[in-house]
């Protein structure tokens, strides 16, 4: 005789799993009210946009490619739980997934960032009295070498900023530097974090040649000490500031005048403890483009402050 067990979803999730801590934080309805108006023109209706978003959502959390994510969400049943599949529902592919990123574009995505981060600050979790600023470089999806040549067989001297779009595939990438020797093709995520419970509060993603004192407009604070490194010690980032009102607490180069070494060591071992924000952030971009990797960057920042909402554990947290 064959026995047969009714097995429920729910009960295969554990009460501990990280899935579950993100599901009580984030209960997704302003997510679903930014979405509703692209469900008319989706060509996923069995899905759903909210759905999909979830899944999006585990492709950065879990650090998936689009095939990778698409057997992920079939094989783990945590994954199916979080996205509201049962366990008999047929699962989105991989297509699904780039196309859905399309419809929702970064536009929409810097709402549903800037509705948590609004959320978080009416809750006393996130503010603008003191952050950390810093840049990341992030290396884009090119070797270069064919470009290299293509500039070399039509007469150039080498390849530069002025002739890069010209050979590239990736014509909004440029090639970026720090100190003397250090050079890079691709992008530059400007990244502000709130230093009371480190949530990162803003994000821009600017081509690599753009300094960290131009990109400084993108992440300033509107109020409050903001901190960061030498790079910023110099304009445009100082006038920026002041014009916000906005105290610039940046390392001083020694050859500037006013150089306070004392206070500089002051400022270094309060940047300190945030500098696990940028050492987790992926250096290897996923797509080409910037508006495409400022989509990256806003959800690797709400998968940031996810984990780090979790790991917190404020009481009677629930952002709607």
């Amino acid at each position: 005789m064959q026995q047969v067990e009714m097995i429920c979803l729910e009960d295969l999730v554990p009460e501990s799993h990280n899935y579950r801590k993100f599901a009580k934080i984030w209960s997704f309805s302003f997510v679903e009210k930014r979405l509703r108006k692209l469900e008319k023109d989706n060509p996923h209706k069995g899905y759903g946009l909210l759905r999909i978003f979830k899944c999006l959502l585990l492709q950065f959390l879990e650090n998936c490619s689009d095939r990778e994510l698409e057997r992920f969400i079939q094989e783990n049943t945590a994954a199916r739980w979080f996205c509201g599949f049962n366990l008999r529902d047929n699962t989105p592919d991989h297509t699904v997934f780039c196309q859905l990123r399309k419809k929702i574009g970064t536009n929409i995505l810097s709402k549903i960032f800037a509705d948590l981060r609004d959320q978080l600050k009416d809750q006393g979790l996130m503010s603008e009295v003191f952050t950390f600023v810093d840049a990341t470089h992030l290396i884009a999806k090119a070797n270069l070498w064919e470009e290299r040549d293509k500039a070399i067989a039509e007469k150039y001297e080498k390849l530069n900023n002025e002739n890069i779009s010209q050979f590239s595939a990736d014509v909004q990438a440029k090639i970026g530097c720090k100190g003397k020797n250090k050079y890079w093709y691709g992008y530059k995520q400007h990244t502000s974090v709130d230093m009371q419970t480190g949530l990162i509060n803003k994000v821009a993603i600017t081509p690599a040649n753009i300094t960290d004192a131009s990109g400084f407009k993108h992440v300033c604070p509107s109020q409050g000490a903001s901190y960061m490194d030498k790079g910023y010690c110099i304009n445009p980032a100082p006038r920026i500031a002041k014009a916000k009102g906005v105290h610039l607490g940046a390392i001083k180069k020694n050859n500037m005048k006013g150089k306070n070494k004392d206070q500089d060591r002051w400022y270094s071992s309060v940047r300190a403890p945030h500098e696990r924000v940028f050492s987790q952030i992926e250096k290897r971009v996923r797509y080409r483009g910037i508006a495409k990797n400022q989509f990256s960057s806003f959800m690797q920042a709400i998968c940031y402050n996810l984990k780090r909402l979790a790991v917190l554990d404020p009481p009677n947290l629930c952002l709607s």
